[in-house]
């Protein structure tokens, strides 16, 4: 029976305050709620993060047995070039999978989740993955900058090793207008907010979860979690009243420490509810955005096997706070910010180098050598090791996945940034490899010869002229 294999988050390593936002622009009339938000890095967008979650969400999972990835977001790089086929890239998938994007509104999570599914209960053959990923700019000043978080989750779905299997899903589906966002424009517009609460989550939601119970023959008593997301504290405990459910069984929400991560909030709080679930346990869990999706598992006794990933939890605590308003509104490049002469040239693409490397920049692939095993990046033709020397005898390696340290570093104040010193330096792979990547998500201070770190997939740069997002590996420590 098909249901999810393994699951995986991925939450970045900013949060903002919100009384920081309000210090800065409270004088425009908007006044924050509770706690703080997550915020994407500068070199971070919905791809990048939803490559994260996919990495964390495939530890231990064959790679081989990916039939397809589904994306889903309203924040896509790309209005034409399918960003799914990016990101299954930068996982380092089979070529020969389906890629999909789901975008426009935020149940587009529920509805890829949905269809793949549907997908793998038609074809037993291959598991399908799900990545759901935001990175949502909020306008100064508004609710939204204060409310809109940025994260992202990945569910892998299969009919084998199951955690949990999917036992249905009912749907409604409307032209709510509560926010939009037109092609070219960089901020969503909304609607009144107590028309979007009142006719909008206490009405939409309830209807799909009721649709849900009805169509199974269910009693909402029998749920041991309830998933869904909502804007407003107040609301979001009216609407377990007006279900029959127990204050209990509510998932809690994840707005006073993330944010509202649109089309990844409901998986988010999914993959947080199965860290806790045990065999046994039926969870449901329902979107909101046009609509909405209720889908329903009910989980099995392999969700005891220990998992391998990082999660939900221990992606919530590794954090550092962003104090500086100023530098949030330079990440999301709101704020124009001087990058030095350096920077106001970027070099064009090579779009047909990039296809053809596009294994060893995208994938991090290398070669290896078939004689003596010495591994190098980038792919040579000739081995590395000196005492070998071989020709043309290399096979494929993956480096995106192995352990590393740093060799050698420098930070960089005359190098263009928006967040200086540019850091970079050279990394040594602990299975042999040598080769400089810039450095992301530290500090210089916390930079030291010898300390281990890992590979994570970023934007390198924005190339607004001409609208390409180029992406590549950078090395990030893998403590603080």
């Amino acid at each position: 029976m098909a249901g999810i294999i393994s699951y995986g988050a991925y939450i970045p390593r900013y949060r903002i305050n919100r009384n920081t936002i309000f210090n800065a622009i409270g004088f425009m009339g908007t006044f924050p709620s509770p706690g703080e938000k997550a915020v994407a890095n500068w070199n971070e967008d919905s791809i990048t993060m939803a490559v994260a979650a996919g990495l964390d969400c495939l530890a231990g999972q064959n790679r081989k047995r990916v039939a397809g990835l589904n994306f889903a977001t309203t924040t896509q790089p790309y209005m034409v070039r399918q960003n799914s086929a990016i990101a299954a890239a930068g996982l380092d998938l089979p070529d020969g999978i389906t890629t999909a994007d789901f975008v426009g509104c935020t149940k587009s999570g529920t509805t890829a989740l949905i269809s793949a599914l549907d997908a793998t209960n038609k074809d037993k053959e291959g598991n399908i993955m799900i990545c759901a990923a935001e990175c949502r700019a909020g306008k100064p000043g508004g609710a939204q900058e204060h409310l809109y978080g940025d994260a992202a989750a990945a569910i892998l779905v299969g009919n084998e090793n199951v955690i949990s299997t999917f036992e249905g899903s009912y749907s409604v589906s409307y032209d709510f207008p509560d926010r939009w966002r037109s092609v070219g424009e960089k901020f969503e517009h909304a609607w009144e907010e107590r028309f979007i609460r009142d006719e909008g989550y206490t009405k939409i939601i309830p209807e799909a979860i009721s649709g849900l119970l009805k169509k199974y023959n269910l009693n909402i008593k029998e749920f041991s979690k309830i998933i869904y997301p909502c804007l407003y504290p107040r609301e979001h405990i009216n609407i377990t009243k007006k279900l029959g459910a127990d204050p209990l069984q509510i998932q809690p929400s994840i707005l006073a420490t993330i944010g509202d991560p649109g089309s990844a909030s409901p998986l988010i709080m999914l993959v947080a509810a199965l860290e806790d679930a045990k065999p046994g346990d039926k969870i449901l869990v329902a979107s909101f955005g046009s609509g909405s999706d209720a889908l329903f598992f009910t989980v099995t006794n392999k969700i005891e096997k220990p998992k391998n990933c990082k999660g939900f939890k221990k992606s919530v605590a590794s954090k550092k706070e962003l104090t500086s308003y100023e530098k949030y509104l330079a990440f999301r490049n709101i704020l124009p910010v001087e990058v030095g002469i350096r920077g106001e040239e970027m070099p064009f693409t090579q779009l047909s180098t990039l296809w053809r490397d596009r294994k060893m920049i995208l994938s991090l692939h290398g070669s290896r050598c078939k004689m003596c095993g010495t591994p190098q990046y980038p792919p040579q033709r000739v081995c590395v090791n000196p005492d070998c020397s071989a020709i043309d005898e290399m096979e494929d390696y993956t480096f995106y996945d192995k352990k590393a340290t740093v060799f050698t570093y420098t930070g960089d104040n005359l190098a263009p940034s928006i967040d200086p010193p540019a850091i970079y330096g050279i990394i040594d792979f602990e299975d042999g490899g040598r080769f400089w990547f810039d450095f992301t998500d530290c500090d210089l201070d916390q930079l030291k010869v010898g300390i281990p770190v890992q590979m994570t997939f970023r934007r390198k740069a924005l190339d607004e002229a001409r609208g390409q997002h180029v992406y590549f590996w950078y090395a990030m420590p893998t403590s603080g």
